[in-house]
């Protein structure tokens, strides 16, 4: 079965490397601690009213559901090979500029995973991301949001 580009995991090579480091660390260094705090716990003796093996377990689980995630995602993802040129593409950083204001805002397009409004950075895939696509500097673009549409301006492809 082939995947749709909107099913298709985008990471930048940064992020591919901070989930790839979290992976290692929940395998190794988490898994262990976990065991250790599994064997104490046992230690105490009765497992049926123990809450320090209860909370022990509860970790053990989340850290594993943890490490099943970022494995999924890892192995579906497609690394965001940024080219610089002259259209918005996934990757790019993009300044726009509503129609009739001064404000530029700006953006960094990235894959769904990764997108982050506090950090500026936009879906390919959000209404604003799609309608960014693929756009070239100089151009005008409309994208319907909750408020109706909104009109903005390519100031700038980086």
């Amino acid at each position: 079965m082939n995947k749709t580009e909107d099913e298709n995991n985008y990471l930048s090579k940064e992020k591919f490397d901070e989930l790839t480091v979290e992976l290692e660390h929940l395998k190794t260094t988490r898994r262990r601690e976990i065991a250790e705090q599994l064997e104490y716990a046992r230690s105490l003796g009765d497992l049926s009213e123990n809450a320090e093996y209860e909370e022990a377990r509860n970790m053990q689980a989340a850290t594993e559901d943890r490490i099943r995630n970022i494995e999924a995602e890892l192995s579906n993802a497609r690394i965001i090979e940024h080219t610089k040129g002259s259209a918005v593409s996934l990757g790019s950083i993009v300044t726009i500029q509503k129609q009739g204001e001064k404000e530029e805002l700006v953006y960094e397009v990235v894959g769904s995973a990764e997108a982050n409004m506090q950090e500026h950075k936009i879906s390919h895939l959000s209404p604003l991301g799609s309608a960014l696509m693929k756009k070239k500097r100089g151009d005008t673009f409309q994208f319907e949001t909750p408020k109706g549409v909104q009109k903005y301006k390519i100031v700038n492809i980086k």
